[in-house]
């Protein structure tokens, strides 16, 4: 018998940890994990999220302890490659969701947040005095770069990105590869945001899908983790090419421990100021009231302030 005294930090107020093989089931008033090698038990109070990877299976009573305790379950591929489902967040908090929506709805603050998204990819390069489609045309040049070096470096032939999902197995292997490894990505920022609170639709780059800020998130991370790796495999041409990418993102996740990256970049990107205390706060008491919304200001002089609704008192 094991017990996890300590676990794994996903950011600075974020505990996870994967499971995989393995079934889950109530064990005293916490959980535990069975697998062939006996029992694991997980201090459920302190883990804000578990990732259930193949081969899991969890019982009803594991689910409402972990809910009881809020914790978010996440039903993801095999090292958070594919993220596939997921229960109930791990915050009752909406205070990051609220202020992700009003960044993202002031025309004037999403473009700040899109250029530091932009400056965060490019690094050295200024972007101060560029207006957005400059911008968007070095990045171009950049990721077309990225694309010619690695095709150099792994000596894979390059034509340029394309792929036509009704007829995967007609594309090269090395676009492929790049679809295969971006999905694995996509999930992994996925289950990032999801457990922070953040709202996946909402993107400053990206609009109009419900995972708008995972590719947003995403395009952060994709010259550094899913494009060599997928160069890398379609030069080995491996008779199963998906399998091998996924294998590979798996392992590139771990080695550059990019999980624990993710929500501080998030929260660097959206000049985040929110206190744990003002996060913690539905956290440690679930059932607590929520306080009703009132106007920050006041309406001008002779307004009237809206139609007034009937019966708002009671």
């Amino acid at each position: 018998m094991q017990k996890l005294h300590v676990v794994p930090r996903f950011d600075d107020s974020l505990t996870y940890v994967y499971a995989e093989h393995s079934r889950v089931d109530r064990s005293g008033g916490s959980i535990g994990l069975w697998d062939q090698s006996g029992i694991t038990e997980l201090p459920v109070a302190a883990v804000r999220v578990l990732m259930l990877g193949p081969g899991s299976s969890i019982t009803h009573e594991a689910v409402r302890v972990l809910a009881d305790n809020n914790c978010l379950i996440i039903w993801c591929g095999e090292e958070t490659v594919r993220f596939y489902a997921q229960g109930i967040g791990a915050t009752r908090s909406s205070t990051r969701l609220i202020r992700q929506a009003a960044l993202v709805s002031d025309p004037e603050s999403r473009i700040q947040v899109a250029r530091r998204m932009y400056a965060f990819r490019f690094k050295e390069v200024v972007l101060a005095d560029l207006g957005m489609d400059q911008i968007r045309g070095l990045e171009g040049q950049r990721v077309r770069e990225t694309y010619r070096r690695l095709s150099e470096q792994f000596d894979v032939p390059w034509h340029g990105r394309s792929y036509d999902r009704i007829k995967w197995q007609g594309g090269d292997p090395v676009n492929r590869a790049i679809s295969a490894a971006n999905s694995c990505l996509y999930g992994l920022c996925h289950a990032a945001i999801i457990s922070a609170g953040y709202s996946p639709a909402l993107g400053f780059i990206h609009t109009g899908k419900q995972l708008s800020f995972v590719y947003d998130i995403a395009d952060l991370y994709k010259t550094e983790c899913s494009l060599p790796t997928a160069f890398a495999i379609a030069a080995q041409d491996p008779p199963h090419l998906e399998r091998e990418v996924r294998i590979a993102m798996r392992d590139s996740f771990r080695a550059s421990r990019l999980i624990q990256r993710v929500i501080p970049d998030i929260k660097a990107l959206l000049a985040e100021d929110i206190t744990e205390e003002e996060l913690a706060i539905y956290d440690d008491d679930p059932a607590l009231p929520a306080p009703l919304w009132s106007p920050s200001e006041a309406p001008e002089e002779g307004s009237t302030g809206g139609p007034a609704l009937e019966g708002a008192d009671g």
